[in-house]
């Protein structure tokens, strides 16, 4: 991923502390900004326990459902996460551990990832959190439209439906279907929080 001083590094508190004060803005607690996107998630996930990758601060753990895991390579992040309740862990400490030590999850979720990392990285960033998953289990998929890319500095690679169900191949999951959410297509290039959502799956019964 890049790595740049402060907010520009992902890895660093200034890019947590930047997240934090964003999602605190005062018209984002007076308009319940996040509705259709939690609704979004629930229709997509449901009520099963997800592995979120690139969790965050947690804006997505707090939609999805009781048992669900953060893991994200900022140090700071995670422990925002755990200071919100939520529970989360470093990327190293999560992959430490062997899969078949960990009770399987039911679905994963790649939200606001893809976008921040290096050209052609995506797969070897994202594979090994997929032993994790049980077979046949959902995998989303989420990247930001064009205005949404171009809002932050960290983002390196414009990653739209095509570059994302490539991804999918290259991971080996089975493709379910793609959408844009929560305007259509055309109105990512003017609103900032259009995204790109391409649902897949692991190989087996779903």
């Amino acid at each position: 991923m890049r790595a740049v001083a402060g907010e520009g590094d992902t890895t660093s508190t200034a890019y947590s502390e930047r997240l934090v004060s964003l999602s605190g803005a005062r018209w984002k607690r007076l308009v319940d900004v996040q509705r259709p996107y939690r609704w979004n998630l629930r229709r997509l996930i449901g009520q099963r326990r997800t592995l979120d990758v690139g969790c965050g601060i947690g804006r997505n753990l707090a939609n999805l459902p009781a048992g669900s895991v953060g893991v994200d390579h900022n140090k700071t992040s995670v422990e925002v996460c755990r200071k919100n309740g939520f529970e989360a862990e470093t990327s190293e400490d999560f992959l430490a551990r062997a899969p078949e030590d960990t009770t399987p999850f039911d679905a994963m979720l790649v939200a606001h990832v893809v976008e921040h990392l290096d050209a052609g990285a995506a797969a070897d960033v994202i594979r090994p959190y997929l032993a994790y998953v049980r077979p046949g289990s959902p995998v989303v998929l989420i990247c930001p439209q064009e205005r949404g890319f171009a809002s932050d500095s960290t983002h390196t690679v414009f990653t739209d439906h095509d570059a994302l169900r490539a991804l999918v191949g290259e991971l080996g999951l089975i493709f379910r279907r793609e959408f844009s959410f929560p305007l259509p297509r055309f109105t990512g290039k003017a609103f900032t929080y259009n995204e790109f959502v391409t649902v897949a799956a692991t190989a087996g019964p779903w």
